[in-house]
């Protein structure tokens, strides 16, 4: 499958796809069971040409089993769903039980993640304000063994339909898509930037959105966790935009015919490719 979308932005990695199936692709990069790893790796694997995926066993951390439709994985958090409010605010270390599971385990953990798991990481003011968090997340069961991430031109939509279309914008693409986003809309507000992990953007606040008559698109990375994963994999000042397939296919259509085609984006395009070939 092709993207118009992708051609006329210029966009330096093809969309990704999310499908759900209950079968495994072959040749699919895939995180060892129980072992720790960043979604983002799997999603930037995808973007770069392999097909990747991940099931109960495989999603790599605590925050992506939730953000990938496996249900409230905080509650298998190192001491509970409670220890996790802590970790992600002012730290375990400020209450009695937090305190004892980081001091019994520390041998078990990676110094940085004990650090923030004694410490917290700051992403939110106080445990109560992360039990809000996780209480506003669309928490999801996928109905299906396997999340799998392909490029879109990798996916034959004959075959399998996917559930989402991530893109990696830089800023002026990003500016592109919410503009081509509202551009047949009744309403200028159909995208949304929810404060939630990197994968939670792609996951289950787009699979949320696809049960909605006007799906919105979910703007994501501006979880600064997951940028340091994407930065190493895809390079500098990448946004995703993820859309619900429906809105996808709204959009693809609307290329033709739009600002897309006129002479202000295709300046802007130029500058850019300008830009570039004259720093090399």
């Amino acid at each position: 499958m092709k993207s118009k979308i992708s051609e006329a932005t210029g966009l330096k990695y093809q969309p990704v796809c999310l499908l759900w199936s209950d079968e495994k692709p072959e040749d699919a990069v895939q995180f060892k069971k129980g072992k720790w790893g960043c979604t983002m790796w799997l999603v930037s694997n995808a973007a770069k040409g392999k097909i990747s995926c991940c099931d109960r066993n495989t999603f790599g951390c605590i925050g992506a089993g939730v953000g990938l439709g496996f249900g409230n994985q905080y509650k298998n958090f190192i001491g509970g769903e409670e220890c996790f409010r802590y970790f992600l605010s002012t730290g375990n270390k400020n209450w009695p039980k937090g305190k004892e599971n980081g001091t019994e385990l520390k041998h078990y953990m990676q110094d940085e993640f004990h650090d923030n798991y004694m410490n917290g990481e700051g992403y939110l003011k106080s445990p109560d304000h992360v039990a809000d968090f996780v209480r506003n997340l669309p928490i999801t069961e996928i109905p299906a063994k396997y999340v799998i991430f392909k490029s879109i031109e990798l996916v034959d939509t004959e075959k399998e339909k996917p559930k989402s279309v991530i893109f990696f914008t830089d800023a002026d693409q990003l500016s592109a898509l919410v503009i081509l986003a509202n551009y047949a809309r009744k309403s200028n507000e159909s995208v949304i930037i929810p404060y939630a992990a990197g994968c939670q953007t792609l996951g289950i606040y787009p699979y949320r959105e696809a049960e909605s008559e006007n799906p919105r698109a979910v703007v994501g990375l501006t979880d600064i966790s997951a940028r340091i994963y994407i930065r190493s994999q895809l390079g500098e000042g990448l946004m995703t935009f993820t859309v619900p397939y429906k809105m996808f296919e709204e959009m693809e259509s609307n290329v033709e015919g739009s600002f897309l085609e006129r002479p202000l984006w295709k300046e802007l395009v130029e500058e850019k490719l300008g830009s570039i070939s004259g720093g090399l």
